[in-house]
């Protein structure tokens, strides 16, 4: 019984943390604006693609910083492709 709580704790941990970095990464223009359905659905795709797995919680912290680093990448590249044209 322990055990199971302890990771219903961890897996608790991990979701809080991950949905902080994606309030952080999908805030470009007003950090204090909340965020609506959408665009956190639009940042879970996005961390998706970038190979993160929430239910991972092995690898869990590295995964989330890894998939993190590749959606903040993509979207800089978008920026800048967009200021660019």
């Amino acid at each position: 019984m322990k055990i199971a709580s302890l990771v219903g704790l961890g897996v608790l941990l991990a979701a809080m943390s991950v949905s902080s970095a994606f309030a952080q990464t999908s805030r470009p223009y007003d950090p204090s604006a909340p965020l609506t359905r959408a665009q956190v659905k639009a940042d879970l795709a996005a961390w998706r693609a970038a190979g993160y797995d929430p239910l991972d919680w092995i690898d869990y912290p590295d995964n989330a910083q890894r998939a993190g680093r590749i959606v903040a990448a993509r979207r800089a590249q978008q920026m800048n492709g967009s200021t660019a044209q």
